[in-house]
């Protein structure tokens, strides 16, 4: 089957808004999981990273906002993370998104967590830290797999 430039570009397009909105929706998953270990006092973080570079960033705001900025803001970079897999890459399945969540939580723990001033991976603060955010990263990544590979595979996104 052929298509033309202009079927592609709308097949494109439904690809790239399916990454963003599994993007969003892994992220939701990943931050359920971070939000019951911050609730339950098991995670290692001092609080949950989103809200640390909102406050980095702004300074501390009162609880409302913070709440909004951090949850808006990790939405938004899950949803251009699931967008950029999806143009990255024409299949994705469960190991694809593994090694990118991989990839993105070695990018957190080399940007963003040193901007915080908390060390590389989290390990200046507590050396717990680079295996809870692994495994939220993880987390991500099969989520965002699963969903963009079971849309794309159904003619979804492709």
């Amino acid at each position: 089957m052929t298509t033309t430039r202009g079927e592609a570009t709308v097949l494109d397009r439904r690809r790239l808004a399916a990454g963003a909105g599994w993007g969003a929706l892994a992220t939701v998953a990943m931050s359920v999981v971070m939000l019951a270990a911050t609730a339950t006092g098991i995670s290692p973080m001092p609080k949950p990273i989103p809200a640390a570079l909102v406050a980095h960033a702004l300074g501390e705001l009162p609880r409302p906002g913070m709440v909004a900025l951090a949850a808006g803001s990790h939405l938004a970079y899950g949803a251009v993370a699931g967008t950029a897999l999806a143009g990255l890459f024409r299949r994705v399945n469960l190991w694809t998104g593994a090694a990118y969540g991989a990839a993105l939580w070695v990018l957190m723990g080399l940007v963003w967590l040193p901007v915080l001033g908390w060390g590389p991976f989290g390990t200046s603060v507590a050396a717990p830290i680079a295996v809870a955010t692994l495994v939220l990263h993880l987390i991500y990544g099969i989520v965002l797999g699963g969903l963009l590979g079971r849309s794309a595979a159904s003619g979804g996104a492709r």
